[in-house]
């Protein structure tokens, strides 16, 4: 008898259920695969996508329109991103968001009858696209995110998890599986980053898989110091004020969160929207109701009032590394394991730099619909009974625990998240990054990681997710430090103060890896680190 308390077979499994992993779950099913897709919330309602308005990367297919689009970013990213790659997303995001449109998402229409397709409302969105998933068939376990895949020697096969609510365990086998987590915020408290916590890079890890562009993440937004809405296109609009109400100079220009976070290390500092007209103000309102929420509810008038504002910590939410994938299906180098949105690389497109929105949100459909597409014909070439193969689980052998431990000595998890954003959070230590300063942190987050590999972890609650989360937020920080440690210059949004400039034999990207031992290389360094080696899951299996 089986020790789970759920046991479903699929061809292709999907983790995550945000944008992207909702487009390659309908996406796979179109193709003919049985899909389950497992969430660590509720489909349809979690991740940051849906609590948000969000820009979105939409380009008419004309020569110049698509140049401009291009180009646009390419100087702020570094000269990383892949024209081949821009151009594929553009046209599917055009494609997909047609496709929105025609299965009738609210698109404003102007007095001309212009449907407007460059920006979606995520509950409007998000909504449609679990009742699409659902019409296809997919199965949905909603509040049941993974713990650990499932290997063998031929690839994954699948993954187990819980159920947060019922407490019931669940395993799924299947012959592909589509990460689609998101990607980490380290529980800074920003609008639906609360179960972004890295997991899926921490699996994929375990796996074998690499990432990418972990360096690139080093993204604070703006936001009042009472909320957690990080709508730092707002702030365009805003003049940045000291406590006795001097004038920031310089914090409004291109530079300015830098000039802004300098400013913070000492002090507060505050912000008045008052370069708004009415036009503006009442377009404000209209894209991002949740922005003044937290306003109305304390009595304040943003346009006229100053208020507090901080730099919270999105990480790779708004950074642009992720796991580094191989091909144009979103394919890891790990047979059968598929990456998308969040939780996929975005320097492809993006570089070393994004926002909000945007790039962000025609990457999630682009790349869910890619991997989709490629993890259901991986699945069925291997034929219907792929998926059962009684492969193992791969959170023992890495040495991550995927269970409250009972040992004496066991760390909180709470105190463990609390020693990892101890690092990343002040903007002295990932903000203005030096090499002395990465390596002080890299060297107290692998005593942190030893720790909680070797005396095990607790969790107050005895609940095994925060478990997970911890280890996962352990690690994704541990890559971002190697990897902004490998690349000794200032390119992106990583900052160098030891390095202040570009460095042109430096353009290429850093791939990274490891969880006793990270490691990070330039992308095509095999001498880098030890190639032979088996990975975790080879491991796992021999």
């Amino acid at each position: 008898m089986s020790q789970f308390d759920l046991n479903v077979q699929a061809d292709v499994l999907v983790i995550g259920g945000g944008p992207s992993g909702a487009w390659a779950a309908l996406t796979a099913a179109r193709e003919g695969a049985r899909v389950v897709l497992v969430d660590k919330g509720y489909c349809g309602t979690s991740g940051a996508t849906a609590p948000s308005g969000t820009g979105l990367w939409y380009v008419h297919p004309t020569e110049e329109e698509r140049e401009a689009a291009m180009k646009s970013r390419e100087a702020l990213g570094g000269y990383l991103a892949e024209r081949g790659w821009m151009k594929r997303v553009l046209d599917r995001t055009y494609s997909n968001t047609n496709q929105l449109a025609e299965w009738g998402y609210p698109f404003p229409v102007d007095e001309q009858g212009e449907s407007h397709r460059r920006s979606l409302q995520g509950p409007d969105y998000m909504k449609l696209m679990r009742r699409k998933v659902q019409q296809a068939g997919v199965r949905i376990l909603d509040h049941s995110p993974a713990l650990e895949l499932l290997a063998d020697e031929h690839g994954v096969a699948g993954a187990t998890g819980i159920n947060n609510q019922t407490k019931l365990t669940w395993r799924v086998e299947a012959a592909a599986v589509v990460i689609a987590t998101g990607g980490c915020a380290f529980l800074s408290k920003a609008l639906g980053t609360n179960v972004l916590t890295g997991d899926g890079y921490l699996l994929a890890a375990e796996a074998g898989a690499e990432l990418s562009g972990m360096e690139f993440s080093t993204a604070y937004s703006l936001a009042p110091a009472f909320s957690p809405v990080t709508k730092s296109a707002f702030y365009v609009w805003a003049t940045f004020y000291y406590e006795d109400g001097r004038v920031i100079e310089g914090a409004g220009s291109q530079r300015g969160r830098s000039v802004i976070a300098r400013t913070l290390l000492s002090q507060p500092v505050y912000a008045r929207l008052d370069k708004a007209d009415e036009a503006v103000k009442t377009a404000m309102r209209q894209a991002q109701p949740n922005f003044f929420l937290s306003f109305d509810r304390l009595g304040i008038d943003p346009f006229t009032q100053k208020f507090p504002v901080t730099l919270r910590f999105e990480g790779t939410v708004r950074g642009t590394g992720g796991i580094h994938i191989v091909d144009e299906t979103c394919a890891t180098k790990v047979p059968g394991l598929y990456a998308a949105g969040d939780a996929a690389t975005r320097e492809l497109i993006c570089g070393g730099f994004t926002g909000g929105g945007s790039h962000n949100a025609a990457w999630a459909m682009s790349s869910g619909y890619w991997s989709g597409e490629g993890a259901a014909r991986y699945a069925l070439k291997l034929g219907r009974h792929a998926a059962d193969r009684g492969a193992r689980g791969l959170a023992e052998a890495s040495g991550v625990p995927k269970l409250a431990s009972e040992r004496p000595g066991a760390v909180e998890a709470s105190d463990i998240v609390k020693a990892v954003q101890a690092e990343v959070f002040p903007y002295d230590r990932n903000w203005f990054r030096t090499g002395d300063g990465m390596k002080g942190s890299l060297g107290r987050l692998d005593d942190v990681w030893r720790e909680l590999t070797r005396s095990g972890v607790y969790a107050a609650d005895s609940n095994a997710v925060r478990v997970r989360e911890a280890a996962a937020m352990t690690a994704t920080a541990r890559w971002m430090f190697a990897s902004g440690l490998e690349r000794r210059e200032t390119r992106g949004m990583h900052r160098r103060e030891d390095f202040p400039g570009q460095d042109q034999a430096q353009r290429h990207r850093i791939v990274s890896g490891g969880l006793e031992q990270v490691w990070a290389k330039p992308l095509g360094d095999a001498g880098a680190h030890d190639e032979t080696k088996p990975t975790t899951r080879e491991a796992a299996v021999s």
